[in-house]
């Protein structure tokens, strides 16, 4: 009998790692009008963090785990870095805090209607309503 269940977690720890591995890449995303064509985790980090406005930065909510690993692994910060910049911005009138979504649907639904935009949703959610321009690991 506990052979059968370790057998059990052990399969099921092996299905979590795989899940895991592959919900990884996330896609910065802009729209098929955008004449961007690429970009580097360096360039995508700007927008999001108020430095350049040539794009519209479309965010996720708060406490979305894409949120915080996209944070991580292009801003390297956490999200209270990033809201503490964004809330000093605001407060000196130099820029607006950008547009927060719930789900990677309407991230990709407002950046595929604003030329402008810049978000980042899942790999997986890509479809011909955006352009990726960064895929990060």
């Amino acid at each position: 009998m506990q052979s059968k269940l370790r057998q059990m977690c052990v399969a099921a720890g092996l299905v979590l790692a795989c899940v895991q591995a592959t919900a990884g890449e996330i896609a910065v995303i802009v729209n098929p009008k955008n004449p961007a064509t690429r970009m580097f985790s360096e360039q995508a980090a700007q927008f999001f963090l108020g430095k350049s406005t040539l794009f519209t930065p479309v965010e996720y909510t708060d406490g979305t785990a894409i949120k915080n690993d996209f944070y991580q692994k292009v801003l390297n910060k956490d999200t209270a870095q990033v809201k503490a910049i964004w809330s000093k911005l605001v407060f000196t009138g130099k820029g607006a805090a950008p547009k927060e979504y719930g789900s990677a649907a309407e991230v990709k639904k407002a950046v595929a209607h604003d030329p402008q935009a810049i978000g980042y949703i899942d790999k997986a959610a890509v479809d011909d309503s955006v352009k990726v321009i960064l895929t990060v690991q």
